[in-house]
């Protein structure tokens, strides 16, 4: 499953972006912003979509806001999720290879649908390696998490 979330800034391309993943035929779920909403706040999207993907093994998520960053930063609070903003398919295919990447967040205010396009698909193609080296990591960020909450 993948779930999408965005805020007001991300809405139209949240929306190109679900349209996109039902032409792939990838099952989807929108937690919100069903409506562009200009008073809304990314954090509430962000934890959404977070909180579902780290529920759900193989689970992935897709958020959108003006930067990117705001829901990168929020999605990354919670435990067992890795959130990355990245814009090429490259930097996607390293992040799903090394370190498991498992919500992609994506700039509304720059994003082209069809640049974000081969992003999009290398992200929830790509599959993490197993390599021992990214396996140790993944643990220590893993155990971090467990012994500071």
């Amino acid at each position: 499953m993948i779930y999408l979330g965005s805020d007001h800034a991300g809405h139209e391309l949240k929306l190109e972006v679900g349209a996109y993943l039902e032409e792939r035929e990838f099952e989807y779920r929108d937690l919100g912003n069903t409506f562009n909403d200009p008073d809304d706040d990314y954090p509430d999207y962000a934890f959404a979509v977070a909180e579902a993907v780290a529920k759900e093994e193989d689970a992935f998520g897709i958020l959108v806001c003006g930067s990117a960053q705001g829901v990168c930063i929020a999605a990354n609070k919670v435990k067992g999720v890795r959130a990355v903003a990245v814009l090429t398919p490259d930097e996607a295919r390293l992040t799903r290879e090394h370190n498991a990447a498992n919500v992609l967040c994506l700039p509304g205010w720059k994003g082209a649908i069809e640049d974000l396009k081969p992003v999009i698909d290398a992200f929830l193609t790509t599959e993490f390696t197993g390599e021992e080296r990214h396996v140790r990591r993944i643990n220590k960020i893993r155990e971090y998490e467990d012994n500071a909450r």
